[in-house]
């Protein structure tokens, strides 16, 4: 497992790279095949709120989904004690998922997300995103992402939106092939919703 730790307007002393290290590495008793993670430290200059100061960004790769946890604290210990407990409870609430839903498991793999592609040409006057003609400096401002992905079942992607930590995940159901999003609702239940894509006029 490859540890990598940096800083981003900030040094990263060798004691703290050592408490990285020691942390990471107890890890692989909660998630094992983890290739390769990644820690960054951010300090934000002249923030408003001192408890924001500095962010950690926690990124966990291995053969299946991208884990991330982030966290923002006074300091760079602080803010890793915060990202990596983050960390640790959504891999803690993925297993215990796995558990409890393993009937609704399928054999479909899942593959790691490819990186984020965002739209380009911010200095163009024109440009086109999403299929939106967009001129200027208007308004309207769109962001497009595009992923490598395979089909799963409910059960993956539950796992997956824990795993990112959001709280709403866009997959194709593998059972009827629909585009379907799981969302997080109150008192830790969830929601679903399929699209039932209909053939154009």
């Amino acid at each position: 497992m490859d540890i990598v730790v940096t800083g981003r307007h900030c040094t990263v002393g060798p004691e703290l790279k050592e408490l990285v290290q020691e942390r990471i590495t107890s890890l692989e008793r909660l998630r094992d095949r983890i290739i390769r993670v990644e820690v960054e430290f951010h300090a934000s200059e002249g923030t408003k709120d001192p408890s924001d100061a500095v962010e950690v960004q926690i990124t966990l790769r291995s053969k299946g989904p991208v884990i991330r946890a982030e966290a923002r604290a006074n300091d760079k210990y602080a803010a890793f004690d915060q990202a990596f407990d983050r960390l640790k409870t959504q891999l803690r609430k993925a297993a215990d998922r796995r558990k409890t839903h393993r009937d609704l498991r399928g054999t479909v793999p899942f593959n790691e997300p490819s990186p984020e592609s965002n739209g380009t040409g911010d200095d163009e006057t024109r440009q086109e995103v999403a299929g939106l003609v967009i001129e200027g400096d208007g308004p309207l401002v769109v962001r497009e992402k595009e992923f490598d992905a395979q089909p799963l079942t409910l059960a993956q992607a539950l796992d997956e939106m824990e795993l990112v930590g959001h709280d709403f995940f866009l997959y194709q159901d593998a059972e009827s092939g629909r585009p379907s999003v799981v969302y997080r609702r109150k008192a830790y239940n969830y929601g679903v919703i399929h699209l039932n894509v209909g053939q154009s006029a």
